[in-house]
């Protein structure tokens, strides 16, 4: 029977949906194998010869769907892409399951990026091949997650017994929402929660936060200044304008942080500054000279991540 007649996914594939879906145990997995690719290019070089990957993206990126691509031609595989739903079927109307059914008798990996919150739990249903989010709404980007582990323990050299500052647009980050929840699952981590009132960490993300590990600390501030002392990994984010309905609200919140290298002579001289990029105003470039500050090695740690998770899902790490 072909997959076609087979209606919802085939069993036994694995997809990366949520930061949840893998265990810190799966997670250090792959940070051993991007690791060495990392120390030896060449050897993973045509791992996924003869593998396609299709690279579905509804919203702008830059670095997440270069960087999914990038890991794939490294690793020896070949990539399909959609980067403008406009030029798509989803123009004449096609459902999300009909794209992804039929996309997925193409290739053999699909990396998903929607508007729409849930979009790619739902796609993995119909997905007939590993199906990776690469960010649906606000709600969730677990590979950013992959990569901000990986760089924090690549870093720090450790993912346990650390105080992390999050500052920024909490409440419609789904990098944020990725990233605290997927840490709360390392022993003594604490979290400094920086933004305005009108941008705090949904209820909700609380609420599965203290389901996971009950009594983890969540200390919410609208000052980052008093934060900075306290935090070993400070993770910048921007005040997100596409996920503001009202244009006077983004332009009043939008400077409400800037780091800036004088901010940080009360941090400590192993401090961390990361961002999941694209930065507007958030972060000065005079920031980018400063050691602490990780982020464009955050985004090339990222690819290797990548790398390993395309190998992992496609059975050929």
């Amino acid at each position: 029977m072909d997959r076609e007649r087979l209606g919802p996914a085939r069993k036994g594939k694995r997809d990366f949906v949520d930061s949840l879906d893998f265990s810190p145990e799966d997670y250090q997995r792959l940070f051993s194998l991007a690791d060495s690719i990392r120390e030896n290019p060449a050897r993973m070089a045509k791992a996924c010869s003869g593998s396609l990957m299709a690279t579905l993206f509804y919203e702008p990126s830059t670095r997440t769907r270069l960087s999914f691509e990038a890991a794939m031609r490294r690793l020896g595989g070949e990539v399909i892409t959609v980067a403008d739903p406009a030029t798509s079927s989803v123009a004449k109307g096609e459902s999300l399951a009909d794209t992804i059914r039929t996309v997925g008798g193409y290739a053999d990996l699909i990396v998903l990026r929607h508007p729409k919150e849930g979009a790619a739990r739902l796609a993995a249903l119909y997905s007939p091949v590993p199906l990776i989010n690469g960010g649906d709404g606000a709600r969730e980007h677990p590979t950013q997650t992959l990569t901000d582990l990986y760089t924090i323990l690549t870093c720090k050299g450790r993912l346990e017994d650390l105080t992390v500052a999050l500052c920024g647009d909490l409440r419609y980050g789904r990098t944020v929402h990725s990233l605290i929840k997927a840490l709360t699952r390392y022993p003594d981590i604490r979290f400094l929660l920086v933004s305005p009132e009108e941008l705090r960490l949904p209820d909700s993300v609380k609420e599965e936060v203290l389901l996971l590990r009950p009594g983890v600390s969540l200390q919410e501030s609208e000052q980052l200044e008093e934060c900075l002392p306290e935090a070993d990994v400070l993770y910048m984010t921007r005040i997100q304008k596409e996920r503001f309905f009202n244009e006077e609200d983004y332009l009043r919140l939008r400077d409400a942080y800037v780091l800036t290298p004088e901010k940080l002579q009360a941090a400590k001289p192993d401090l961390i500054v990361m961002h999941p990029l694209p930065r507007v105003t958030e972060i000065s470039p005079a920031m980018d000279a400063d050691p602490r500050a990780v982020y464009f090695q955050q985004a090339r740690l990222g690819m290797y991540a990548r790398m390993a998770l395309i190998a992992d899902l496609l059975g050929v790490a």
